[in-house]
């Protein structure tokens, strides 16, 4: 057993006992007396709770499991008084409006992407909190934005034919938001500063303003010759660069080398659902990177083209203004740290009763004490400038469970000295009973909330599970058309919007999942932006600087206003369960389902088990390149263990799809020399044993999560390398 320290009826490993005391309190004004006598006695007095809770939702599917056995064919009506009978779903509280105050511009008053990455990678958190600014020149050339028509292939030395295509789409785009009075962004020759404003001059000799001269907001370098030009539309930052020496700039007839455009301006660090971290070890790694971030001396080196590169966090951006005075803009996304959800517990830290304390109250104590660094003005860097700390937390089912992480929050201000609602929470909104009792669930964290989104994945994995007996589900690909998923999209803005969330608080739209394919997002996701969400998921800095050229093109706020006339989404809908019309599929269609299911768990988990990889690129059926996280196994779980459940396949054809897809699996890592293959052995492979109880124990596992499963064969991994 690993060495512990026992204090204030705790028992607390030695390396977390080492990061709080040597690491996390120093600076922070916290003595370590108090802050274990707090912890002990927030942990002591909520974790039975938190036990509650949990019991409250066993009971909830038990009702339900029973109620769909003996209630088929399902009659609606009926249903519905049942699921209000049982205090599912509960009476709507009356209109109101959200309270939460100091609330960060980046979340009430831009629109704009947001990055949700692996808080245990010290160089993906870096790269995100430095994708606040992004060059469109580069995302434009490094991607299939632009296509490799007619000679512009994207090659290893610079395509000129493809540098004309980005240059000239790039343009086409600052016409758009920043026009000119006359002519256009690809006839400028020079963009000259007078003392009272910017002028452009144009190859025919005309010099012309721009149609909105308040959208400039200054320059660096020397009023004769700046370096840069920063604009501002939608309130998004648009930096033009100039350099006559570089490679594009020579070529430029204004010497304008790339254009910078404000991108990432959120950033989840997620200690949830992206990283498998299992014991206290892993937990202190997480705390340590946040530690990072929030003093300002996170560091990540790496080898990138033969040479030794070290990563930290970028400064501020200052500008001077024709008046003469600066502008400092943040040079760095503003943070929120995702904890997680109430379900889990971690042997990091035992308990007096000799229980591994919820995993849940841990983070939010952890995380708010290693916060208290920005508030204290601990870095040279600042995070929240209105003195916030902003914890996502996920996976709350009710108003009953938010107004439990409100009440844990305000234990953890109290014990940490901090004024009430200092802590700020997003609810995600990616469980059935938190859909349909949403405007309940604000309701309980009215004071504090600033964040709801969607997640088709994680939701769709619940509405499986909670619905698992009512009978055999669509096909994934199908449930995406089933009248539930767009209402459920719906009533999450319609709800936001009507608890006052506009230019308040964020309300956020999932993920786009397939990085390699940004034209395709480009086509796609500005959907989200029309749909009233003021921020959205992106995989990656180069696709938030792509994606915020739709909050250019849309703005959210009026989009908002314009729906809060629209007739709200229907509570019915909502409850409508995605079951299939028919199941008189064929043999190949059930067999292609299996297949693909397998594949996406088997890949996803094999790195989750193996390698300790919460959060990768990993290769689908097809080799297409998705962004995964544990919702992915969730809704395959859950699928497969539904359709085992209704006989619409057996245990005999997904054991033998799990043994084929094994396999290609196996030669999709081939080129990594480190990889285990699972089918050299199915019976010694930790992998393929986690990834086919998740499918065989699917039914079993509570509201279909995979943590606990995950995490008993990771640490079974663990011991095995240790």
């Amino acid at each position: 057993m690993s060495a512990t320290v026992t204090i204030e009826n705790l028992t607390v490993s030695q390396c977390l006992f080492d990061f709080i005391e040597y690491e996390a309190l120093p600076g922070t004004s916290i003595s370590s007396s108090h802050f274990w006598k707090q912890f002990s006695s927030i942990v002591h007095d909520l974790s039975p709770e938190n036990k509650a809770l949990l019991l409250k939702r066993d009971a909830l599917q038990a009702s339900i499991d029973d109620y769909h056995q003996n209630n088929k064919p399902l009659e609606f009506a009926h249903y519905k008084k049942f699921l209000a009978d049982i205090n599912y779903l509960v009476p709507q509280v009356e209109d109101f409006s959200i309270n939460t105050s100091n609330v960060d511009d980046e979340l009430a008053l831009i629109a704009g992407p947001q990055l949700v990455v692996p808080i245990m990678n010290a160089r993906f958190a870096l790269n995100a909190v430095n994708a606040r600014w992004g060059s469109l020149y580069d995302a434009l050339y490094g991607t299939d934005a632009i296509s490799n028509d007619d000679g512009a292939e994207a090659t290893k030395a610079y395509n000129p034919i493809r540098g004309k295509k980005v240059i000239a789409f790039a343009k086409d785009y600052l016409d758009q938001v920043i026009p000119l009075v006359n002519g256009s962004h690809s006839q400028a020759v020079s963009y000259d500063l007078t003392e009272q404003q910017l002028m452009v001059s144009l190859a025919d000799g005309q010099q012309t303003p721009l149609k909105d001269p308040s959208a400039f907001i200054g320059f660096t370098g020397s009023i004769n010759k700046p370096e840069s030009l920063m604009f501002v539309h939608n309130n998004l930052h648009i930096n033009l660069l100039f350099n006559d020496q570089s490679a594009i700039g020579k070529e430029d007839a204004a010497s304008l080398s790339d254009i910078v455009l404000e991108s990432a301006l959120t950033t989840i660090m997620d200690c949830e659902d992206s990283v498998a971290a299992v014991d206290a070890q892993d937990k202190v790694l997480a705390y340590q990177n946040w530690l990072g971030l929030m003093t300002g001396k996170l560091s990540a080196t790496l080898n990138k083209n033969g040479k030794t590169i070290t990563r930290t966090m970028k400064k501020d951006v200052n500008v001077q203004t024709l008046k003469g005075e600066t502008v400092t803009l943040k040079g760095r996304s503003l943070m929120f740290v995702r904890n997680v959800g109430h379900l889990m517990t971690n042997s990091a830290i035992i308990d007096s009763q000799g229980n591994e304390i919820p995993e849940g109250i841990l983070d939010a104590m952890i995380t708010s004490l290693v916060a208290l660094h920005d508030l204290k003005g601990n870095s040279e860097f600042s995070n929240s400038s209105e003195g916030s700390i902003y914890i996502v937390k996920p996976k709350m089912h009710g108003p009953e469970e938010v107004a439990f992480a409100n009440t844990l929050f305000s234990r953890v201000e109290e014990a940490l000295s901090l004024p009430e609602n200092t802590i700020k929470m997003g609810i995600m909104d990616e469980e059935r009973r938190t859909s349909v009792n949403l405007k309940n669930c604000i309701f309980a964290a009215k004071d504090r909330v600033v964040f709801i989104n969607t997640g088709f994945l994680d939701r769709t994995g619940d509405e499986i599970h909670t619905s698992m007996l009512a009978g055999p589900m669509a096909r994934k690909a199908d449930i995406k058309h089933t009248p539930w998923i767009s209402a459920y999209e719906d009533n999450n803005v319609d709800i936001g919007l009507n608890c006052g969330f506009s230019k308040k608080a964020q309300i956020g739209k999932g993920m786009w999942a397939i990085p390699d394919q940004m034209a395709n997002m480009l086509t796609t996701k500005i959907g989200h932006v029309e749909a009233g969400a003021n921020t959205a998921w992106v995989p990656s800095p180069t696709a938030a600087t792509l994606h915020v050229l739709h909050y250019h093109k849309v703005n959210v706020f009026s989009v908002q206003q314009q729906l809060m006339g629209r007739k709200p989404a229907n509570i019915d809908d909502i409850l409508t369960i995605p079951l299939a019309e028919h199941t008189n599929w064929t043999a190949q269609e059930i067999s292609d389902e299996i297949d693909n299911n397998c594949q996406g768990l088997l890949g996803y988990v094999v790195r989750w088990i193996d390698d300790g990889v919460g959060c990768s690129k990993v290769p689908d059926i097809n080799n297409v390149g998705l962004m995964e996280d544990r919702a992915t196994l969730r809704i395959s779980s859950q699928h497969l263990a539904n359709w085992l459940t209704h006989n619409i396949c057996t245990v005999e054809q997904v054991q033998a799809s799990l043994k084929k897809m094994a396999a290609i699996v196996d030669e999709q890592n081939a080129s990594d020399s480190s990889y285990q293959a699972m089918s050299a052995d199915f019976d010694n492979s930790i992998a393929f044993k986690a990834a086919a109880a998740l499918v065989f124990a699917g039914t079993e596992q509570p509201n279909g999560y995979t943590e606990p499963l995950l995490h008993k064969y990771r640490i079974e991994k663990k011991r095995q390398l240790s």
